[in-house]
């Protein structure tokens, strides 16, 4: 697919809402037209104060073109006035309408958070309804999420932030999987894991140290992955030990660990994890039938997962996350609701929903395995998902969006009565820093106003974390006078 922008340079917002409708399509980017019989979309503006926006989208040899005249003075986004000309014709010429109209970024929610605290609910909706072409449900969804992040954001406070421990090991890897993570199956990896936690301490200790000397407050950790529980139960307590030897914990009100591989928990590993106060683990089926376990490269059962749900709860957790995965290869629409149902039934605190995305670097679509259900399908998926899930009790709590998700649609968290879990809200919305330790992990510093984020991305595979740490010291060196500038 072609894509032309002339006269302007909204790029990049046209070629992600030519993504919506072509997710797997390569997009060959033109600033001037030349006569093709090639698909493509165009985006012009000519004038000066006198405008004229055109949008022409040529489609399986058919062409079709929208023209609007606006007076430059008197438009307040000119770049959404040329895209939605173009959403039109897309919708119309591909027949299809996505829910969340022509909005492509990632945190809807955090939009209407703060149309929310400018001008109220009514005014949220009608922007979001009409200005953005949302639909009704989709608009409802991101008020109800909205609603809730605010009350978590106050229990945060001024001077705070969490903390991410970055676990790059999984048993085996995901086909849908694009996370920097290592299969211990390799004999080269497995190695890895000592030498990777003597620099993960390292990097605790100096991350300690900045954070009391610029007086912040910790106030929730978060272990993912990969999967943390592919460490081995006494690596496991080496590591909490030492992250409550080096941070003050005494204001964290939620300690999370997610054990999301139901093949990697034990009786042992999960005492290890309560003994240090992690109040909050994921143990993640993301489907309950064994056929789509076996198509994803998932090697366990759904006997597994279950037995070690209530293994945990056994143990003591009252937390416990379970996430489900919709659109994934060979799963159908009444499988999907199977797995909503009995994730219900064992009594999950937490369950969230995901979209399958397609990554450029995941197995189902660098094998070209991607034999996943319609968007229909997604729809009447999550359409269920929602439904039966308010309908037990539960409620959205936090959500975000992927590139080249099915559908064009959004990951949900859905939990039980005061169970949120804070990280997810504080570190997705960019409402508080996040210091970030770990191979792939990305430490984001943030301003109390908000206004400024900086991020400190540390090298993404284990080897390279470990062979060149102090480069990573170095950079994070920033972290020292990040707050006395504000």
């Amino acid at each position: 697919m072609n894509l032309y922008y002339i006269n302007h340079n909204y790029r990049y917002e046209a070629e992600k809402l030519l993504r919506l409708f072509f997710p797997l399509e390569k997009i060959i980017e033109y600033t001037q037209f030349n006569e093709t019989t090639e698909d493509y979309l165009l985006t012009r503006i000519d004038g000066e104060e006198n405008l004229t926006l055109t949008a022409e989208l040529s489609l399986n040899g058919e062409v079709e073109s929208k023209v609007k005249a606006v007076k430059k003075s008197e438009c307040d986004d000119l770049e959404l006035e040329l895209l939605l000309l173009a959403y039109d014709l897309l919708c119309k010429m591909c027949g299809f309408t996505p829910k969340w109209g022509i909005l492509t970024g990632v945190r809807p929610s955090k939009l209407i958070v703060k149309r929310l605290s400018l001008y109220g609910e009514e005014n949220a909706r009608d922007w979001f309804l009409n200005t953005y072409k949302v639909s009704t449900e989709k608009t409802e969804l991101a008020i109800n999420v909205a609603k809730t992040e605010l009350k978590i954001i106050e229990k945060a406070g001024d001077k705070s932030f969490s903390l991410y421990i970055s676990i790059p090991f999984c048993p085996t890897r995901c086909s849908y999987c694009s996370f920097v993570s290592h299969s211990i199956n390799s004999e080269k990896a497995k190695s890895l894991i000592p030498d990777y936690i003597e620099k993960l301490l390292e990097e605790l200790t100096f991350t300690a140290k900045m954070a009391k000397e610029n007086n912040l407050r910790l106030t929730s950790v978060y272990w993912g992955g990969g999967t943390p529980t592919t460490l081995e139960a006494d690596e496991l307590d080496l590591i909490l030990t030492h992250i409550e030897n080096v941070f003050d914990l005494s204001d964290c009100l939620e300690y999370t660990v997610e054990a999301g591989r139901p093949d990697t928990v034990t009786k042992e590993k999960l005492e290890v994890l309560k003994k240090h106060n992690v109040g909050r683990i994921s143990i993640n089926p993301q489907t309950f039938s064994d056929s789509v376990l076996n198509a994803i490269g998932r090697k366990h059962t759904t006997a597994q997962t279950e037995e070690k749900f209530l293994l945990a709860k056994e143990v003591g957790f009252d937390a416990i996350n379970m996430d489900l995965i919709a659109g994934l290869p060979t799963d159908t629409v009444e499988s999907f609701k199977n797995s909503i149902n009995r994730a219900i039934e064992l009594g999950a605190d937490n369950i969230t929903v995901h979209t399958l995305a397609l990554k450029r670097s995941s197995t189902i679509v660098t094998e070209n395995e991607s034999d996943t259900v319609t968007d229909r399908d997604i729809w009447e998926m999550l359409d269920y998902a929602g439904k039966t899930l308010t309908e037990n009790g539960y409620y959205p709590y936090y959500m975000y969006r992927q590139s080249k998700s099915l559908g064009n649609l959004e990951n949900v968290g859905w939990c039980r009565k005061n169970k949120e879990c804070f990280y997810n809200v504080l570190m997705m919305e960019e409402y508080q820093s996040i210091f970030s330790v770990g191979a792939g992990a990305v430490t984001k510093l943030r301003t109390e106003d908000g206004s400024v984020i900086e991020r400190i991305f540390n090298f993404k595979y284990p080897f390279e974390y470990i062979s060149r740490f102090q480069e990573i010291i170095d950079k994070k060196e920033r972290m020292r006078s990040f707050y006395n500038a504000e």
